[in-house]
């Protein structure tokens, strides 16, 4: 069987990095690990959670999926929201897609591709809601389009959800953001549609029936 020596090199060379620069690096992290940041991202290899915000291990709790879909019926996803929310009592909670998202681009083709269909039927249908928009845009653009519309969707989602109205309902401070990389320059942007109350939550599910409203990111897309 094949080992993968490669990769148990790199992870000695990393390890003997981490404690020449900070001796003390690995005991802090046995610890009880205390984030003050939930990360709901893509699964996407190019978009590495911790590296993009410079911070270390320990330092953001993180869940990855295909296009950062928030489900209500993903009980892994809700699983570590919770988690993260009531036990590690995170205070930000952000979904960040990416520009050139492959799930967006897979959704918005329609070709078969197997058991992930059902999970990008979620994106299809805000692309339904959304079609006379993003078909108004030409080529890459209506990709990218898409991936801020889903970001924003996923937002909407964590607003609604139990676990994050409990804990406003309780007076608890939480954040939500919904941010975009950018591949082609490593930068992230804040689509503007945080959430700090269930009233600010309720505000963005009512701008989400009006599409023509969602006129949000006044940066080029950098795919």
């Amino acid at each position: 069987m094949r080992t993968l020596e490669k990769l148990f090199e790199n992870n000695r060379a990393w390890s003997q990095r981490m404690t020449a620069s900070d001796p003390e690096f690995f005991a802090r992290l046995v610890g009880q690990q205390a984030p003050d940041y939930l990360w709901i991202g893509c699964s996407d290899s190019r978009v590495p959670a911790n590296q993009v915000v410079g911070l270390l291990p320990g330092e953001v709790f993180v869940h990855r999926n295909v296009a950062n879909q928030v489900l209500h019926t993903d009980f892994n996803c809700l699983s570590v929201l919770q988690y993260a929310v009531d036990v590690l009592r995170v205070k930000h909670v952000i979904v960040c897609g990416h520009y050139g998202c492959g799930g967006v681009r897979a959704a918005l083709d329609g070709r078969p591709l197997g058991l992930i269909d059902h999970w990008l039927r979620h994106v299809q249908d805000l692309w339904h809601h959304h079609s006379a928009e993003v078909e108004a845009l030409d080529g890459e653009r209506r990709i990218d389009r898409m991936c801020e519309l889903n970001v924003i969707e996923q937002v909407d989602h964590l607003g609604r959800s139990g676990v994050v109205q409990d804990t406003w309902r309780l007076g608890r401070p939480l954040h939500l953001h919904g941010w975009i990389y950018g591949l082609a320059d490593g930068r992230l942007r804040d689509l503007g549609v945080g959430c700090s109350s269930a009233e600010e939550a309720a505000a963005l599910q009512k701008s989400l029936l009006r599409p023509s409203t969602l006129r949000l990111s006044t940066l080029p897309p950098t795919t």
